[in-house]
């Protein structure tokens, strides 16, 4: 893979193998041998190469303008001006023959958006914005007719030409105008180099092999034919003679190349200067630029909050003219009850619906950090300070619209603790969905996983079954003390009725009167050695925790696997 200054090729990678692919093993696969760059063994530095992946991994609320000026703030070095940046992203954008989409919005599963093509080359646009020298794709035509696959590749010819760039690209089922627009061509069967060189060469060299391409036939066509050996119960022609199987045909044409001129060629022309790691914006330039894209998103997809708000402003409502004004009598306190645990168990449950635009903020995030545009914890802070607004909201204007129409115990500081629980709350479940949301990216799974965790924490919150009633074995030990339900319902009851005093039960007992805390201690068995502000401030450490473990998860997994596979390849060995 030779790269000198001012020197441009395209190469088409043509792979025939059910498992390879130009992304990252999977953890079933082993890596061998040695992975030389200019000759060299040395890592990929950011900004000195780039890989665009098949799928269009894309914020779908932006603009192709703001996708393109976001991503540029996140790469690009802080040395640079911010009007620098936005002319150089504006550049490229041109570059790409997105001018006239530029502020169309990239879309969708709710609004349809610009075209594949078009997201195509935007994934290719926010790639190229520090010019690497190496540019990966992986079949960037996929999905395309043959005029919008001509019009990618012509587009990054023309682009790689005047940057001097190297493009390394996997294509699938290329047509005539788009394979002649390849500089070099690299041909692999099952792990197996059938050729590597020039294009006019590889026809010379299947030529004298004894596979010549038939007159009007697509050479990258006659190529795969030759060597794909899922339909080898047909056979190739090798000449009018001779039938060979494309095995046969894979063994004659390696054992071929090897020993022709061609592979001297290629070993002939390694060579050039090592890569050097490019200057990159800082973290706190990457945490306000995340954050601020962050919010943007949620403020412009319905699905991701302001659904949420109207269906807690719909059930608010509901449930305060249902229990509107329950007084302070001695039914009352059953009814107080009934009002918090709903309204907890509303909370957890509505975040579920923010699932399926979390598992959207997980590609992006995962593809965006593979590139190397930022790390785990931009993303993290980024997200928790971008939602917090929106989760005050939906907390702040439904809840005092139960509060008030309920009745429950007046005062500021009450209503505080309470829309403060609230909003702890709607956080916590909103990371322990996010760590759902790494672990199974599937929206119906998701959400299955999500709601079943939360009703198994429900049922141990100290509510359909008091605290000392639970079955000590996995129930009460430990189920009750990891469930945040029981701290969020506990500090709720704490806020309501501590300070408040109720008539007895006429029946058992005429004029006399029951205080707020013969209720917590008696009747509802909740731990009265600390404040309820001790219980808010375990919700918050919860929620930290639940954040640290999904950086954990993402931070460290990747790096076990590797760990792994590479016991199990030495196992094997």
């Amino acid at each position: 893979m030779n790269k000198r200054a001012g020197s441009m090729k395209v190469i088409y990678a043509e792979f025939h193998s059910p498992k390879f692919k130009t992304r990252r093993l999977g953890p079933e696969m082993n890596q061998t041998g040695v992975i030389l760059i200019n000759g060299r063994q040395e890592k990929l530095a950011f900004g000195t190469s780039a890989y665009v992946t098949q799928d269009n991994v894309l914020m779908s609320t932006l603009s192709v303008r703001e996708a393109v000026y976001y991503s540029a703030h996140l790469q690009l070095p802080d040395t640079m001006l911010a009007s620098e940046k936005r002319a150089h992203a504006e550049r490229v954008i041109r570059e790409m023959g997105l001018s006239d989409t530029m502020d169309t919005r990239i879309g969708g599963r709710i609004t349809k958006g610009i075209s594949g093509g078009q997201r195509k080359r935007m994934s290719i646009c926010i790639e190229m914005l520090t010019r690497p020298r190496l540019l990966f794709l992986d079949e960037p035509t996929s999905g395309l007719d043959s005029a919008a696959s001509y019009h990618v590749m012509s587009h990054i010819t023309r682009v790689a030409a005047r940057e001097g760039m190297t493009v390394i690209a996997a294509v699938h089922q290329p047509s005539g105008d788009v394979f002649d627009l390849f500089h070099g061509l690299l041909l692999l069967a099952y792990g197996r180099m059938v050729f590597f060189g020039t294009v006019s060469n590889a026809t010379e060299f299947f030529t004298q092999s004894g596979f010549p391409c038939p007159h009007q036939r697509n050479p990258s066509d006659h190529f795969l034919r030759t060597i794909n050996k899922d339909f080898d119960e047909g056979t190739m022609e090798s000449s009018k003679a001779n039938r060979k199987t494309a095995a046969e045909a894979t063994n004659i044409l390696t054992n071929a190349y090897h020993s022709s001129t061609y592979s001297e060629k290629t070993a002939n022309e390694i060579g050039g200067t090592p890569f050097r790691r490019k200057e990159q914006a800082s973290f706190l330039t990457k945490l306000l630029v995340l954050t601020r894209r962050s919010f943007l998103n949620m403020h412009r997809d319905i699905g991701y909050y302001w659904m949420r708000l109207g269906i807690y402003l719909g059930i608010g409502i509901c449930l305060g003219t249902i229990f509107y004004q329950v007084g302070y009598s001695y039914s009352s306190i059953q009814s107080r009850c009934e009002v918090i645990m709903y309204t907890t168990a509303l909370v957890t449950f509505m975040a579920i619906g923010g699932f399926p635009s979390f598992v959207e903020d997980i590609k992006l995030f995962r593809r965006e950090r593979l590139s190397g545009h930022y790390g785990v914890m931009e993303f993290v802070i980024s997200n928790t300070l971008s939602a917090t607004p929106y989760l005050a909201v939906i907390a702040v204007i439904p809840g005092a619209m139960m509060y008030y129409l309920t009745g429950l115990t007046r005062g500021a500081e009450h209503f505080a603790y309470f829309v403060a629980t609230l909003c702890m709350c709607t956080l916590l479940v909103e990371s322990m969905m996010m760590i759902i949301a790494v672990i199974v990216p599937d929206f119906l799974m998701g959400i299955i996983i999500g709601a079943g965790i939360q009703g198994m924490m429900m049922l141990n919150g100290g509510f359909f079954r008091l605290p000392n009633e639970l079955p000590k074995p996995v129930w009460k030990y430990p189920c009750y003390y990891i469930s945040f339900h029981k701290y969020a319902v506990q500090g709720f009851y704490k806020n309501e009725f501590i300070g408040l005093s109720f008539p007895s039960d006429q029946l058992i007992e005429a004029n006399a009167t029951i205080s707020g805390l013969q209720v917590l201690k008696e009747r509802l068995q909740v731990e009265l050695g600390y404040s309820k502000w001790v219980n808010l401030a375990i919700l918050f450490g919860m929620m930290v925790t639940y954040r640290m473990i999904f950086f954990v998860i993402v931070k460290i997994a990747e790096e076990l696997r590797l760990k792994l596979r590479g016991i199990r390849f030495r196992r094997l060995k």
